[in-house]
């Protein structure tokens, strides 16, 4: 089995403050993984060791084959990346966006027009093309920032919490268009607060308090611990959690009220 991403005791720390910690799994080749927890999780901060943005404090990871540590630049060109942040020029149109992602990619004529050309096709940006971004609705506005991560074809999709404040109709047109990229083998790690989401991916992480409490496929993981859903499985592993670690109880107590 091919990894696109294996990660062994990955963590971050900011001087005192431990971010991440003992983060470790495996990701094939081609699959869906969701990671889901609360803000302030560690969610981010994992993704962004992973895209080789950030430098790990302990563990090691190899993403695409490439060292996070030593290899991060290799990672960065091989890799797509949506922030949670929108992050593209909203005085810019569409097309003018995607040619400009073009450049940073090192896109230049036929090979730029071709890829541009299938993008808009995959994301049906046909009719918004002369649109200003700021025009644009939220769900409008992600669709435009994933042709921009999708334009040099990457071999890894990397998504922050790309649905947040999306209407539902643009949540759904967005994963049948991530579901289709896995399909034709592009691996795709998202972060998510939607537990319908989560449980569409071939693999989910449950992070808590800068730790990954739990990781499989959702229906081994409902299956097992005898869950309904992805809601009452990730209460569980929460609660599960403040027992072998008393630190986190008070935490538990909180997201009960």
């Amino acid at each position: 089995m091919s990894l696109a991403i294996d990660c062994n005791n990955l963590g971050k720390s900011f001087g005192n403050y431990v971010a991440v910690q003992g983060v470790s799994f495996q990701l094939p080749e081609g699959a869906i993984m969701g990671f889901v927890g609360p803000n302030g999780a560690g969610k981010t901060t994992t993704i962004r060791m992973l895209c080789g943005v950030l430098l790990p404090s302990e563990g090691s990871a190899k993403v695409l084959g490439f060292d996070v540590k030593a290899q991060s630049e290799e990672i960065k060109q091989r890799i797509g990346y949506m922030s949670q942040k929108f992050s593209l020029y909203e005085d810019l149109t569409v097309e003018e966006n995607l040619n400009f992602y073009a450049g940073v990619y090192s896109l230049t004529g036929v090979m730029a027009q071709e890829q541009m050309t299938k993008v808009i096709s995959r994301i049906t940006l046909d009719s918004r093309l002369n649109q200003m971004v700021g025009s644009l609705s939220g769900g409008w506005k992600q669709r435009v920032a994933l042709a921009c991560a999708l334009m040099h074809n990457p071999q890894l999709l990397v998504l922050d919490e790309p649905t947040a404040g999306v209407d539902p109709v643009s949540r759904r047109v967005f994963w049948d268009i991530i579901r289709q990229l896995s399909k034709e083998g592009m691996t795709i790690l998202v972060s998510t607060h939607y537990m319908d989401e989560a449980d569409s991916c071939d693999y989910l992480g449950f992070v808590f308090y800068g730790r990954l409490i739990a990781f499989g496929s959702p229906v081994q993981m409902k299956e097992k611990e005898g869950r309904a859903n992805l809601d009452d499985l990730f209460i569980y592993y929460v609660e599960r959690e403040a027992v072998e670690d008393p630190r986190n109880r008070q935490a538990v107590k909180r997201r009960q009220k």
